[in-house]
């Protein structure tokens, strides 16, 4: 919830859900619109959706899943993602399970896997999970991390478990 206030005090529009697979969003909201739909996500998250564990309840495996993920002309959006060694992650060089290589590959030729290339370089090294961790633990270098006055708003609001600065001065 303090992720959407957040985005909601930086004036971005939030839809929380309870769906935890991508194609039970898909399959909602192709009830009600009949138009392209787009996701978007990291390099990570588009990994995980070629995992195969997350699809053993259903009789159709991945493929019951993708089908209903992908039926309705949907296009991923892939941000990428910073490697260790400073190199980029993209839909041209992610790797997927072996067994996945193919179906993947069949995704990103027809056309809907497709990469970002207007994003701000200076963001990709910074992680959520990173961040969260520091304000967990009272680390203070967190706030540099964040785009010009997010810190500020976290404290204001205090989200995240971070104690405005008002109260920790009393």
């Amino acid at each position: 919830m303090d992720r959407a206030r957040l985005l909601c005090s930086l004036g971005q529009t939030v839809l929380i859900s309870n769906f935890q697979e991508y194609y039970k969003l898909v399959e909602y909201f192709s009830q009600y619109t009949k138009e392209r739909m787009g996701l978007t996500m990291g390099v990570s998250n588009l990994v995980d959706i070629f995992d195969e564990k997350y699809y053993r309840h259903l009789s159709g495996g991945i493929l019951e899943a993708f089908g209903k993920l992908f039926y309705k002309d949907l296009r991923v959006y892939l941000y990428p993602m910073q490697n260790e060694d400073g190199s980029l992650t993209n839909s041209e060089n992610l790797k997927v399970h072996p067994r996945m290589k193919e179906l993947y590959k069949f995704f990103k030729y027809n056309g809907k896997v497709v990469d970002i290339t207007d994003f701000d370089a200076s963001n990709l090294s910074v992680f959520s999970r990173t961040v969260l961790k520091k304000i967990a633990n009272g680390d203070t270098d967190w706030e540099e991390m964040l785009p010009e006055g997010v810190a500020k708003l976290i404290k204001e609001k205090s989200l995240f478990g971070c104690e405005s600065e008002e109260v920790m001065h009393k």
